[in-house]
């Protein structure tokens, strides 16, 4: 098949040859051929919940307490690493103005059967995917590393990501649920 190289690494203590283990494992192989099917599958899972939705109010508070959880707890291990704190600020500002926007592109219904909105499905998908890419790197680091690993707040990249999908959805959630607390309200006044 194809021709394989030996790696040599010098050893510094005896200056011997050591062969490197530098083969691709089976478990790697594995990683390889799992991988576009689990983005796949986040995907057509994401497509089918960015469709018409019934409003309930528990499904809105939850969003709420979990994506605004989501934001919190990281930060309070932040509050002495200035940094990171400050990329989780920043993602968590641009959360809030693409949930805004999101906000302004869903299309809300108010029905005989109940209380309905459809979402623009591309935004609520691409910070999806963006999240679901951050674990998918970070689980890749750990399989790659297989040693001691930085903390999971010490990325940048990462806090900016958390603070993007968290506060997204928390100002989705909270949108979604003053409409249907607005248009409770006008239905028992009218």
């Amino acid at each position: 098949m194809f021709p394989c190289r030996r790696a040599y690494n010098v050893h510094l203590s005896t200056g011997k040859n050591h062969r490197m283990n530098s083969g691709i494992t089976v478990t790697t192989i594995a990683l390889l051929i799992l991988t576009p099917l689990l983005v796949w599958r986040v995907y057509a899972r994401l497509k089918t919940q960015m469709q018409r939705q019934r409003s309930i109010f528990t499904r809105h508070y939850t969003g709420i307490f979990v994506f605004v959880a989501m934001i919190l707890v990281p930060a309070s291990e932040l509050l002495g690493n200035t940094m990171s704190l400050a990329a989780l600020a920043a993602g968590t500002a641009g959360g809030i103005g693409y949930g805004i926007w999101g906000l302004k592109l869903t299309r809300f219904e108010e029905t005989d059967e109940g209380y309905y909105f459809t979402p623009n499905a591309r935004l609520g998908i691409v910070i999806a995917m963006l999240f679901a890419a951050r674990v998918l790197y970070i689980g890749f680091e750990l399989y790659a590393n297989q040693g001691p690993t930085p903390r999971f707040t010490d990325s940048l990249l990462t806090m900016l990501v958390v603070g993007l999908t968290g506060a997204y959805f928390a100002t989705y959630s909270i949108g979604i649920l003053r409409w249907r607390l607005k248009r409770q309200k006008a239905s028992l006044a009218g």
